[in-house]
Order: C-alpha cells, then sequence, then structure tokens
C-alpha cells in the first residue's frame, strides 16, 4: 500500500477520488492527513476536523477482498481490523454495528465505503483529541506511522471474513443498549442478531450496512 501523507486537506476521501480520477488505478493506495476541513460522515453527514487527528483513506480493487466478504459488510470488516490493532496497543475501543469507533459510550471515530465500479474506496476518521462534549477520542497515545504500518499489513493479508466474523461476533453484546439508523429512523440493537454475513436481523427483517 503506498501511502500519501497531507498536512491538510479537506477530505481524504474526495482528495483520493479525484487522484484516482486525474491518475487512474495502478495498485492500492492511501491518503493519510492530521487534519482535514471538510470531512464526509455517514448518510453525507459532515465530520468534524481538528488538528492532530486519524484522518485515513484508501482504494482496493475489490478483487483483492475475500471472496466470503459481502459488500455490504465492508465498513464492519475494516473498521474491525483497525479497532483490534488498536486494541493491541492497549486502547479499549469497541466497533458499534456497522461502522463507528467507541469509548464509554461516547463516538470516537467511523468508516465510511464507498463503491465505484470494480473499486472500493474506504474513509476511516477517528479523534484523538478532544473535539467537543458530544463525541469522545482515543483512549492512548499512538504513533499514526506505526499503526498505519500495523494496519496495512494486517489489511493485506486479507483475512478471511469469516474468521472477522468470529471476533466480532463475541464483542457484539456490546451493541445492545445502543442504537442504528434504519431506513431513517433510530431502532434500538436490544434485541438484534448478528447475522454470518454481517447484516442484522431486527423485528424479523434483515438489515445491511450500506456505508
Amino acid at each position: 500500500m503506498e501511502i500519501i501523507y497531507l498536512n491538510s486537506v479537506d477530505s481524504t476521501h474526495t482528495y483520493l477520488q479525484n487522484y484516482i480520477f486525474n491518475n487512474g488505478y495502478k495498485f492500492p493506495i492511501a491518503i493519510f492527513s492530521s487534519y482535514q476541513t471538510d470531512g464526509i460522515g455517514s448518510r453525507d453527514n459532515s465530520w468534524l476536523g481538528k488538528k492532530g487527528n486519524f484522518y485515513l483513506s484508501f482504494v482496493i480493487d475489490k478483487s483483492l477482498l475475500p471472496n466470503d466478504l459481502e459488500i455490504q459488510s465492508a465498513s464492519i470488516y475494516f473498521s474491525y481490523i483497525l479497532k483490534d490493532i488498536l486494541k493491541d496497543f492497549g486502547s479499549k475501543v469497541f466497533l458499534k454495528w456497522p461502522n463507528d469507533f467507541y469509548i464509554d459510550d461516547k463516538k470516537i471515530g467511523g468508516t465510511i465505503t464507498t463503491l465505484k465500479g470494480e473499486l472500493l474506496y474506504c474513509g476511516i476518521g477517528i479523534n484523538i483529541s478532544k473535539i467537543s462534549e458530544d463525541f469522545g477520542y482515543l483512549d492512548i497515545s499512538i504513533d499514526t506511522k506505526d499503526v498505519l504500518d500495523k494496519y496495512f499489513m494486517s489489511l493485506e493479508n486479507y483475512p478471511l471474513w469469516k474468521y472477522i466474523f468470529s471476533k466480532y461476533l463475541v464483542e457484539f453484546h456490546l451493541n445492545k443498549k445502543y442504537f442504528a439508523t434504519v431506513d431513517g429512523k433510530k431502532v434500538s440493537l436490544k434485541d438484534a442478531i448478528l447475522n454470518e454475513d454481517g447484516s442484522l436481523q431486527i423485528d424479523n427483517k434483515k438489515v445491511y450496512s450500506l456505508r
């Protein structure tokens, strides 16, 4: 994975898409910045930026993904691998379905995925420092380059979805007191069941992550 480091950017996700549009796709590439001014969150919401935080976007050909991964669950896949890396560094971060990083009941970051043709774009934002009372921030100090090296080393092995799912399933009970947005409405995860493909069973309805 080639990583381009930027001091500041409007959005790593937008920058990367424009980069590929202008230069074409030859191999997996990532954009990292510690500051962005116009970040993109879930459902086209903005993601507040602050200098010193963690802003990452990367693109891969979807053919590189494990065959047992449903593309709708890519956000869970990419997020959980990073969550495991941060946990190895000592963080208590956990993943709220399908794409939010949480610590102590507060969201500290999230993941979005965008499929364009055969290319899958992934954007990840994490608060390393406090931005507001509404959001939390990472509970450990990290060297971002060290985290990125370990993350992409793990990701480039493309572990099977079955392996990632088995680990996430053990921790899924942490989701039970939270809500997810389904069809534009907040829905309790109290009685939700995590299916093997990463979707949820809520009120007899199968719900996929579309982020």
